[in-house]
């Protein structure tokens, strides 16, 4: 049973920074900040679990159905993510590749302590055995401190590596159109690793640095134990609100300029770009497709095609694709139907999933996978794992990876460049922290 107690706010931003560091207590943390990114499926402004009572954590071999268990038996909410690598579980496909990160494939938790924020409101929701903490709790955040005066170490010039170095990039791009060309796919986003070894972060301190820059709608922080998560991803993979289910699918990016006239005419030409519009909507079709196999008949749609939104880093091409799902379908047989999110495989799916595992050197494991919630009453909700930087605090691997979408349309010099800009925020902040 959860106790619910809501209180007041005099400085909603001032609490979010310390709502946020007030978390490092713990080693089970997942942070959800939409950056007052408002819009009709945004349900707060910022969401904070910590402190596991129960917790699953597994490979890829039957994952889906014992995540689903867990879901069934917990009753309650729960909080984690879902890795790319799951696609081994639905398709029989494996992953090989290099893998620095070494996370579980899947990972959820229960917490014993949820607080979210609400424009002026914070919501303290708490499992009976912690409630009477509420209040203490509550004063406690009212004097945490938002300084780093207690930062953890962070290794001076960081060396990032390219797993990828660019005459190989355009050799494997080249063969990927090849593919195309005779018919295999119509579209595999391909991505590259950047990393450093041997190296230390302030997780925590770079998380705020990379989310200053980018103040992406889908920005998370999570900690499980010794890996670290610090994600700016402008992009939702799916959410769940009663029968409906809605997926925003992202394909499309051009930069910004400082200057105004410059940068609405960067906008402008990514709204009529051929390539960029014919990418968006394969994907459509593919999400469509995925989310059909869970709807009522008739009941997808698009409500939104390639509309074009701006972040502080990037201008976005997104789509909405809405469906009515029947009363009682699992919610983790829903997700199971659109795993991996089509934005960030290709068409078809399968197939450009085994081009992409031959392509591709590194293993992508959270990259590119999902981070969420689902509520006591099945509702969910999960990002896109990507403009993400990720981090094992026991191995000092840093990582973080950027991809594109590849189609008959592509240049392997352009799609480059396309990666060099998603990478830029992250280079950022781990040269600059």
């Amino acid at each position: 049973m959860r106790i619910l107690n809501t209180l007041s706010l005099d400085n909603t931003d001032v609490f979010k920074q310390r709502l946020l560091k007030w978390s490092k207590q713990f080693e089970e943390v997942v942070w959800l900040d939409s950056n007052n990114h408002q819009n009709k499926y945004t349900a707060f402004d910022a969401l904070l679990a910590v402190d596991g009572l129960t917790s699953i954590k597994t490979d890829s071999e039957n994952a889906f159905n014992e995540l689903s268990e867990y879901q069934q038996q917990t009753q309650d909410w729960i909080f984690g993510y879902l890795s790319y690598d799951l696609k081994n579980d639905l398709e029989q496909l494996d992953s090989d590749n290099y893998d620095g990160l070494e996370l579980p494939e899947l990972y959820f938790f229960q917490p014993k302590r949820i607080i979210w924020v609400k424009e002026d409101e914070v919501t303290f929701c708490y499992l009976g055995m912690v409630a009477d903490e509420i209040d203490s709790d509550f004063e406690e955040l009212k004097i945490v401190r938002t300084v780093d005066e207690d930062e953890d170490g962070h290794s001076k010039n960081i060396h990032i590596k390219l797993r990828m170095f660019k005459d190989e990039y355009f050799k494997r791009v080249n063969s990927l159109l090849s593919h195309i060309k005779r018919g295999d796919i119509y579209e595999a986003n391909f991505c590259q690793e950047f990393y450093a070894e041997n190296t230390i972060i302030d997780p925590l301190k770079t998380y705020r640095n990379l989310n200053s820059i980018s103040k992406a709608p889908f920005a998370t922080f999570c900690r499980f134990w010794d890996s670290y998560l610090l994600c700016a991803s402008p992009e939702r993979y799916i959410k769940k609100k009663g029968t409906h289910v809605i997926s925003q699918p992202i394909k499309g990016t051009a930069k910004r300029s400082d200057d105004s006239l410059i940068d609405e005419a960067y906008k402008n030409h990514l709204k009529k770009d051929v390539k960029e519009r014919a990418e968006n909507v394969m994907i459509v079709d593919l999400v469509r497709n995925d989310l059909s196999k869970s709807a009522i008949k008739g009941g997808v749609r698009v409500e939104e095609l390639c509309e074009v939104y701006t972040y502080e880093q990037v201008h976005q091409m997104i789509s909405t694709v809405v469906a009515e799902v029947p009363e009682g379908v699992k919610p983790v047989d829903i997700i199971k139907d659109s795993f991996p999110m089509g934005s960030m495989t290709g068409a078809p799916k399968i197939s450009a999933m085994r081009l992409i595992e031959k392509h591709e050197n590194f293993k992508r494991g959270l990259y590119s996978g999902a981070v969420g919630y689902f509520k006591p009453d099945g509702d969910f909700d999960f990002n896109v794992v990507i403009r993400s930087i990720l981090y094992n605090s026991s191995r000092k691997y840093v990582s973080f990876s950027v991809g594109s979408a590849i189609t008959s349309r592509a240049n392997a010099e352009k799609e480059y460049e396309e990666c060099l800009l998603k990478a830029r925020a992250m280079r950022q902040v781990l040269e600059n922290s």
